[in-house]
């Protein structure tokens, strides 16, 4: 049973490799005559041994009505293989390259545009290649944004995974796919820690290097309930009193690598989850690793850089601390 999986298996792939070759290097392919490819589902060889049937028993027993219903049956399934490779032929699919995070080991979403040209579609799946398929139903010159679920089982950047497009409209008696995959690469982030520890304590910044606790002051006009000792006297000598206010710095939180004395790959798991949880709160951070450097930032230019520099991380790296 193993042993006949693994021929199967090693077919599957063969022909995965020679179905790629037939389209082209971009991130945009249109499925046609060389790239759409037919068989008989299991309907379909279910309803072929039905045909035989019917076929030798209408021979059998010299019945016309059942060479007419044979015949009709079969000219229906002939007329069906048509219709389901022109199901998928002169769509166009476009591959997105975007910018959204991927996590190793939890679900995450590649953005597909499907095109299917002038004519709708229907009954047409995408999804990995071997793996599960949703169904897409694109209607006429209405290009659609599908998202592929996948889920990818290492961190790093890695190629796309293959991508299948298939239907089995209209009677499902044939099976109609095309095996694609895009020359884009995919950035894989380490899988964030559950129930990671609060984020390191902040730090106090200002115009330049500004100790912790210390604070910047602005002036402003005196107002009732103004404590005498923040009054600035040498600008109030000649006009309104005015006062110093006082704001607090500026705080911005540092990842570092060498303050977790964990596993290499658990400290990537925990510096994850921190990334995240700062750009939830909207904070400013700044993320240290070995050979490498983020100064402190905000929003999701500085979410994207960090967690692209954790995915691409050397697997082999030495736990420096």
């Amino acid at each position: 049973m193993m042993a006949a999986k693994a021929v199967r298996i090693g077919w599957r792939e063969r022909f995965a490799r020679w179905a790629l070759r037939r389209h082209g290097s971009d991130t945009r392919t249109v499925l046609g005559q060389h790239n759409v490819y037919v068989l008989p589902s299991l309907a379909g060889w279910l309803f072929a041994a039905l045909l035989l049937v019917l076929l030798l028993g209408s021979i059998n027993y010299q019945l016309n009505l059942g060479y007419a219903l044979t015949f009709l049956l079969a000219g229906s399934a002939l007329s069906s293989l048509h219709l389901t490779h022109r199901n998928l032929r002169a769509i166009a699919l476009h591959a997105i390259d975007h910018p959204q995070a991927l996590f190793a080991a939890r679900a995450g979403a590649l953005a597909v545009q499907v095109d299917p040209g002038p004519r709708a579609r229907w009954g047409v799946q995408l999804g990995i290649d071997g793996g599960e398929a949703a169904a897409i139903d694109p209607t006429a010159a209405t290009p659609l944004v599908c998202s592929v679920r996948w889920v990818p089982q290492r961190r790093g950047v890695q190629p796309w995974p293959r991508l299948r497009v298939q239907t089995r409209w209209p009677l499902g008696l044939w099976r109609a796919w095309s095996v694609w995959q895009p020359p884009l690469q995919a950035w894989v982030s380490p899988t964030p820690e559950h129930d990671a520890p609060p984020l390191p304590p902040a730090r106090a910044i200002g115009h330049g290097a500004v100790a912790a606790g210390d604070e910047l002051d602005t002036l402003r006009p005196w107002q009732p309930g103004d404590a005498p000792r923040r009054v600035v006297w040498r600008k109030s000598a000649h006009g309104p009193l005015i006062v110093r206010a006082a704001t607090p710095a500026a705080l911005e939180h540092w990842l570092d690598w060498d303050d977790l004395a964990l596993a290499p790959e658990a400290r990537l798991r925990r510096l994850c989850a921190w990334v995240l949880a700062a750009d939830r709160a909207q904070l400013r951070y700044g993320l240290r690793l070995p050979g490498q450097l983020l100064e402190p930032a905000a929003g999701d230019a500085q979410r994207l850089r960090c967690l692209r520099a954790l995915a691409q991380h050397p697997q082999n790296a030495m736990d420096r601390r």
